[in-house]
């Protein structure tokens, strides 16, 4: 087995290929080689890592992850936490790489959970006996006003009749201007 640098460890190595998701970096020492991917390459947005990047520069990266997968090792290096000019660490708490691991691990879809107002509208309440909500959330008083919720047919007829009186009071609105005048 070949030594390899530790875990956040930093270093100089020479870029061996590009691709369209990032670079691959020889290690020094060995023969490994490791993934600078596109998202860790600046802290600004890199849409083309040959932009950034050529075959044979040399950078400075630090070990972010080891992997094995499929029986293979696979490094994982990143260029935005060290100065490319003098090598210094800029996150020696990895406080950086907790927060860019924390934002990928928080995302979940809701898309799935879907929300259906039948289940309350159905209900009764134990209180007062009206339907559409619970006894918690009842506000009936003993000898006050019943409230329920009107039936679809009823709706209509109120509908109608509310625009009647909104027709008369804009009417009662545009004498009452008229006077003003």
């Amino acid at each position: 087995m070949e030594a390899l640098p530790e875990l956040y460890a930093i270093f100089q190595g020479e870029v061996a290929t590009v691709t369209e998701y990032g670079a691959f970096i020889k290690i020094p020492g060995c023969r490994k080689q490791g993934l600078v991917h596109k998202t860790h390459m600046s802290s600004c947005r890199v849409d083309k890592p040959s932009e950034i990047v050529d075959v044979g520069d040399k950078v400075w990266v630090k070990l972010i992850g080891k992997e094995m997968k499929d029986d293979k090792l696979k490094l994982s290096l990143s260029m935005k936490v060290v100065n490319q000019g003098t090598g210094k660490d800029l996150d020696p708490n990895n406080v950086s790489l907790d927060q860019d691991e924390r934002k990928k691990r928080t995302f979940r879809d809701y898309t799935s959970q879907k929300i259906t107002l039948e289940a309350v509208l159905n209900t009764v309440c134990k209180k007062c006996g009206c339907k559409g909500h619970f006894a918690k959330e009842c506000f009936m008083q003993p000898g006050g006003t019943k409230y329920s919720l009107i039936p679809e047919e009823e709706e209509e007829e109120v509908a109608t009749a509310g625009c009647e009186r909104d027709k008369k009071t804009s009417m009662g609105d545009d004498s009452s201007k008229k006077r003003k005048k």
